[in-house]
């Protein structure tokens, strides 16, 4: 159990290092032209509602995207629990979930929302048509734009996913931000070995830049019970991969904000810890499918002990000592790649390798208590479950309307 984590580790070392962490820009297989002529794509946004000017704001971006690239064959759609008051146009769409509304296996939260979507007289979409998911402070890049279509345009895999990073417009908070400079890291690492290489979500997958083919998903579905509500993205995945389907890794970067508070961090962590644990629990997906998120589980059981053991002094043993030098290493190398690549788009970069390697030492013991708070926290209070939602909305605009195209 002991060695889980240099499963992990050297995951990431495989994606990091065989494969280039630097590609260019992606450019169009194949123009929009040679799309198949049924092919319709829907970016899905699910929100509670709670902060509508977000929503508004984040859509228009993401729309002028859209419309500079050319794009028309689309529909962004976002699910609320709250009505937003969205103007509706032709690419535009709106979908109120009922407070009435369950599903046959009393999936709640974003999995209610999501499978409220797949419904018959709610779904607008066809079996061949895909759906980009969202979160509603996800913002598309040109890059990422292209590589969804790319991906589409290969036609080989029926579910993929990209990069997210967090760091490329206004920080709010600088503590987070590094600490998410590791899951810009994992993302290039463990995400894109895994999907690009194995094309298999073997350690989950993120709940956000997710790409899915609708017939794929509808197959899938996301009623999965209380046990896929609280990460219904790593239930998907797993259940989609044990259904036999294929993965593959999306050329580009999306960008998001990391949370704004150490405490949002804490809780957002906690809620995927207990979220994967309550996955990997579950009777409704066989073991070996789950056998990749016993590995994660145990690492971050294990982050704590690795950390404290190297600052009080390396094990005597030989092969522990390794063990204890490898974990911190690895940190440290994913770390500064990470901070590298977050910090890719500002202006002055010859600074980023130097400011990578004083603060990455710092930053390992702050990642590591706050990773450790959230997952002990977790195991803590296993029974309270809930979905709790992080403000990410920075400067509200009022009365935003979404321009009609």
């Amino acid at each position: 159990m002991i060695l889980f984590p240099i499963v992990l580790n050297a995951t990431a070392l495989l994606g990091l290092l065989c494969l280039n962490c630097y590609p260019d820009k992606p450019i169009l297989k194949r123009s929009f032209k040679y799309l198949p002529f049924e092919t319709f794509m829907c970016f899905r946004v699910v929100t509670r509602g709670l902060y509508p000017e977000l929503v508004k704001t984040t859509l228009q971006r993401n729309i002028d995207i859209c419309m500079k690239l050319g794009l028309s064959n689309y529909v962004f759609e976002v699910v609320t629990d709250n009505l937003i008051g969205i103007t509706e146009s032709l690419n535009v769409r709106e979908v109120v979930v009922p407070d009435s509304y369950q599903t046959k296996h009393g999936s709640r939260y974003k999995a209610r929302a999501l499978q409220y979507c797949l419904e018959e007289g709610v779904n607008i979409l066809s079996g061949n048509d895909w759906i980009i998911h969202l979160d509603e402070e996800t913002l598309i890049t040109e890059s990422s734009l292209i590589g969804v279509i790319n991906f589409i345009n290969d036609g080989k895999y029926e579910f993929g996913q990209g990069v997210i990073t967090y760091a490329n417009e206004e920080i709010v908070c600088w503590i987070t931000t590094l600490a998410d400079c590791i899951r810009v890291s994992i993302d290039y690492g463990v995400i894109r070995f895994t999907l690009g290489q194995l094309h298999r979500p073997i350690f989950s997958w993120k709940g956000s830049f997710i790409v899915a083919n609708v017939g794929a998903e509808k197959h899938v579905s996301f009623d999965f019970g209380l046990d896929g509500s609280i990460t219904e993205d790593c239930f998907f995945g797993m259940k989609a991969w044990e259904k036999g389907y294929r993965f593959n890794f999306i050329e580009g970067e999306m960008w998001e904000k990391s949370t704004f508070s150490i405490m949002d961090y804490i809780r957002q962590r906690r809620r995927c810890v207990l979220g994967i644990a309550k996955v990997f629990l579950s009777n409704n997906i066989k073991l070996p499918y789950k056998t990749g998120l016993f590995v994660l589980l145990t690492s971050q059981l294990l982050l704590p002990f690795f950390t404290i053991g190297g600052a009080i002094g390396l094990p005597k043993n030989s092969q522990f000592r390794i063990l204890f030098v490898f974990q911190p290493a690895v940190f440290m190398f994913m770390f500064i790649v990470g901070v590298m690549k977050s910090f890719q788009h500002h202006r002055c970069r010859w600074w980023l390798p130097l400011f990578a390697f004083i603060v990455a030492l710092p930053m390992g013991a702050v990642f590591t208590v706050l990773e450790t708070l959230g997952t002990y926290w977790a195991i803590t209070r296993w029974s309270h479950v809930g979905f709790y939602i992080v403000n990410k909305n920075i400067t509200p605009v009022k009365n935003r309307e979404v321009r009609i195209i």
